[in-house]
């Protein structure tokens, strides 16, 4: 049961989010432009940043979500998710990827954890500056975030199936326009 009594049934975010849509509005239309603005990284690839940050927070909701929506772009691969969340060094995934992962774990840290090696890392396995600084910004959002679901004790479902229809949903209409659809089942 959350902290304040919310005045809905929407788990995680969501039900932060109908309780304040004023703030909600701000907060989708950045993670709108972070997670699936045009870009350099593949929305998959944003989203796998966003659920290891979440990850690293242990934040139940954010992790699970953003994990299935990542798996949605990469075809329903929730092995790929699993292995990036555990230890994104072994996963099968790019050596730029790697180390925007090693960025993004850093930030999750502290912003001050990040190194001149770290960025210099990123930049050799051909990361560009605005896929560097929109790493870093993930997950400082995404930390964000984590602290807001979590801080006011909001619930999670515990059905898979529930986080794999909100991605298909959200990977579809983006977060902004899926944000007030389908109640908690």
């Amino acid at each position: 049961m959350a902290h304040i009594n919310l005045q809905n049934e929407f788990p995680g975010i969501r039900g932060l989010m109908m309780f304040r849509p004023e703030t909600a509005k701000p907060l989708n239309e950045l993670v709108d432009v972070l997670l699936r603005g045009t870009h350099t990284l593949s929305p998959g690839e944003r989203e796998l940043i966003a659920t290891y940050v979440s990850a690293q927070n242990d934040c139940r909701y954010c992790q699970t979500i953003h994990g299935a929506i990542a798996a949605h772009h990469f075809g329903g691969n929730e092995q790929l998710v699993s292995s990036v969340k555990l230890n994104p060094e072994g996963a099968e995934i790019s050596a730029k990827l790697k180390a925007l992962l090693a960025i993004a774990g850093k930030v999750q840290q502290s912003g001050k954890s990040v190194t001149a090696d770290d960025v210099e890392r990123a930049r050799a396995a051909g990361a560009s500056d605005l896929e560097i600084h929109d790493t870093v910004l993930i997950a400082a959002v995404f930390c964000l975030c984590n602290r807001y679901v979590d801080g006011l004790a909001t619930w999670a479902p515990d059905d898979p199936d529930f986080y794999r229809q909100r991605a298909a949903l959200v990977a579809t209409n983006g977060y902004a326009a899926s944000t007030l659809t389908a109640v908690a089942k």
